[in-house]
This record gives structure tokens, sequence and C-alpha cells, in this order.
């Protein structure tokens, strides 16, 4: 390939972590814990060890292969070399429509934090700041990723302790773990698998990452085991602080369990969600415009996105283009409604993906494909859990997806 589509390798362990935790840190605590409440009250926590055993098989998958495939565009890459043309495109497709989902729904998160009742202004605003940012080129978003993460995580410190000391906390509110029945319990995994899809952020950047055979098969397993210990700790002591009922219908759920503590704790958690949003709109920026990228230059998105700015070496129309999609969604999209379309997508997209390392073997396989195939179950199973409007909407999506790809098919080979 020629040196000017390529992009720059800058990105090591420490980098490559850090954007897979900010990917992740974030969406999950501060957003779709409130949609899984509503779905499984307390029962919540079960589903969030559900989604996290889909995500670890999930991610061992993504390294698998992107030790072997370190190019922009994660499964869109894998499924074209290890299943054919068409189940690449698909899985293509699925990232870049349900992450340009979760965008919208991580803009909302930033509004709904900062200033609610102007949530669409403000996420408008940040999506339009962090395109900025990724423009200037990778090791400035992994620099800013960075400074974010180490707040959020301090801020979500102060969750902990303001929740755990809320005077109207109480053990009774983690009782009642199987009320959801089992389908609630179901749909709260799928809904909180959106949180843990970042740890793909690492693969998507592969052609970035330095000495990626080693570097991505690291990083993904330790940015996803730092996150679940997070969301553990988020989970139970929001839950102790205001139970499940108030959780479900808060849109700041996280700032609802704390802010019955001192006045101090509702601003730092608010700033905190801000933040945190902020974090994962910056690294998922990043992420769907590589796969953009890697379509365009395979001729399945317009080939004028296949472009690299001379000397910031980044998919800069790829970038632009991504951010203008996700402000006219910020526009118009309900943000429980975009986490569930997301999730269906996203799940879509890693049973591509365990399907694609399933296939490897000798010394291409570095976990055993049971992992596999508790993945590509995990997913479906998943996937058909989530609220029916997500479900046909996924499906609907997919379905035009399909379409237009046999379409120009037919009409190449005509």
């Amino acid at each position: 390939m020629n040196d000017e589509k390529r992009l720059a390798r800058r990105l090591g362990l420490g980098d490559a972590v850090v954007l897979g935790l900010g990917s992740m840190i974030g969406a999950g605590v501060f957003a779709a814990i409130g949609p899984a409440a509503d779905a499984a009250g307390s029962g919540l926590l079960i589903g969030l060890a559900i989604a996290a055993v889909v995500a670890y098989a999930n991610a061992t998958s993504s390294a698998q292969l992107a030790a072997v495939y370190p190019e922009a565009g994660g499964t869109y890459v894998y499924g074209r070399e290890r299943l054919g043309p068409f189940w690449g495109y698909l899985a293509g497709w699925s990232f870049v429509v349900g992450k340009t989902a979760s965008l919208a729904a991580m803009a909302l998160t930033v509004g709904a934090y900062a200033l609610p009742g102007r949530e669409r202004l403000v996420g408008i605003s940040a999506v339009a700041l962090m395109v900025a940012v990724n423009y200037s080129g990778v090791q400035k978003t992994a620099d800013l990723t960075k400074a974010i993460v180490a707040f959020v995580l301090a801020s979500l410190a102060v969750v902990v302790y303001a929740s755990m000391a809320n005077p109207t906390g109480t053990s009774d509110n983690l009782s009642g773990l199987t009320s959801g029945g089992t389908r609630g319990i179901l749909q709260a995994a799928g809904l909180l698998f959106f949180a843990f899809a970042g740890y793909a952020r690492i693969a998507t950047l592969g052609e970035e990452v330095i000495d990626p055979k080693r570097t991505i098969p690291r990083a993904i397993p330790i940015a996803l085991g730092i996150t679940l210990v997070v969301y553990a700790s988020i989970a139970l002591s929001a839950l102790f602080a205001v139970g499940p009922d108030i959780l479900a219908g808060a849109t700041a759920p996280l700032d609802v369990a704390a802010e019955g503590v001192n006045s101090w704790a509702s601003p730092l958690v608010r700033a905190g969600g801000a933040v945190a949003a902020l974090g994962v709109l910056l690294s998922l920026l990043a992420g769907v415009s590589r796969t953009v990228f890697a379509m365009a230059r395979n001729s399945e998105l317009p080939m004028w996105l296949d472009a690299v700015h001379p000397r910031n070496r980044t998919p800069y129309r790829a970038e632009v283009v991504v951010g203008l999609v996700v402000v006219g969604i910020t526009s118009l999209a309900d943000l429980r409604g975009a986490i569930g379309f997301s999730s269906f997508a996203v799940l879509t997209y890693y049973a591509i993906a365990n399907a694609s390392a399933f296939t490897q073997s000798g010394s291409d396989r570095r976990w055993p494909r049971a992992l596999q195939v508790v993945g590509l179950t995990g997913c479906i199973v998943l996937a058909l859990s989530l609220p029916a409007s997500s479900v046909i909407g996924g499906g609907a999506v997919l379905t035009v997806g399909t379409v237009l790809w046999f379409l120009r098919n037919r009409a190449g080979a005509g």
C-alpha cells in the first residue's frame, strides 16, 4: 500500500490501554445503569456479570485477530479475511451504524450531566470540539484521553464514597436480584454490554499501534479488567444508596445516588459524568472514523473518504463526515433508544468477530475455541433480549445495509 495512505504507528501499550479505558469508563456507569435498572432492578448486577463474560470472550477474539491483522477497521478487516467480503462489510456497517448511535448517546450524556435541559445544544458543541481534537492527530487524542480518564476515575471515587454515605442507603436495595426475571436480566446485560464495547477501539486503531502483535493482545484484557472492577463498585454503591427504582427513572443516575450527602458531591459527580462522556466521544470518534476510512479504502463507502491528512496522518475526511452525522442524530435522538439500538448493532459486530476468530488455527490461535463459542452465543442471545424497538430497528438497518451491498455488487458485476 502507498505510504501516503498509511496511518502512523505512534501508540504504545499505555496509550492503547488508556484509549480503551476512555472508550468504556463513562458509558456504562453514567448512562446505561439507568436503563439496566429499569429492565432488571437490582438484578442488573447479574446482568453486569453476564455482560462481562461475553465482553471477555469477545475481547480475546478481537485480540487474537488484531495480532494477525493489525490494520485500521477492526472486525471489518477480520470478517473480510476470515469469512469473506460480505461478512466483513456487514461487520463494518454494524460498527459504523451502531457506534454512530453510541456517539449520539454520549453527546446527550454530556449534556445531561453538564447542563440539564440543554442536552442537545451541549452535546452538539461537544461533538464539534472532539472532532477538532481528533483531526489534529492520534497522539493528541491519546494524551487528552489520559487526562480525562484520570479525572473520571477520581470523580467515580467520589461517587462510591458519596453513595455509600448517603443517609437513605440500605442493603435492602440489593435484594430481589431475580425479580426482573430471566428476560429482564438478559436485557440488562445487553444494555450494559454497550458500556464494555470500548475495548474494540484498541483493535480498530491497530494500524497506529506500535508492535501490534504484542501490544494489542495485552492492552485489551488489561483495559477490560480495570473497567469491570470500576463498574461493579459503582453499580453496588449506587444501588445501595437509592435502589433500582430511582436509578431507573433518572437521566443522571449517579448524581441522584450521590446528591444526598454533601453539597460538594453533586457538582463533582456531574462534572465527572460530563468529562467521562467526553472521553468516550473522543476515542469513539477515532474508532468509527477509522472504520469508515478502511471501508472507503476498499470502495465499500465513497472513495473520497479514503484520505489521510498530509501533516497529521489522520483520516480527516472520515472524521469530519462522522462528526456531521453524529450532530444530526444528536439533534433528534432519545438517549435510551440510542443505547438499545447501538447495543443491537454492536453485538452483531462482535458475533462476526467471534465467528472469524473461530476459524483461526495453528500459531494464530491464542485462546481456545470454546471462548469464541461463548462469545458468539452470548452476542446472539443478548441482541435478541433487547427491547423490541431496538431489535426491530437494528434488524431493519442491517437489512438495508445487506440490500445495498448486494445491489452494489450486482452493479459491479454488470
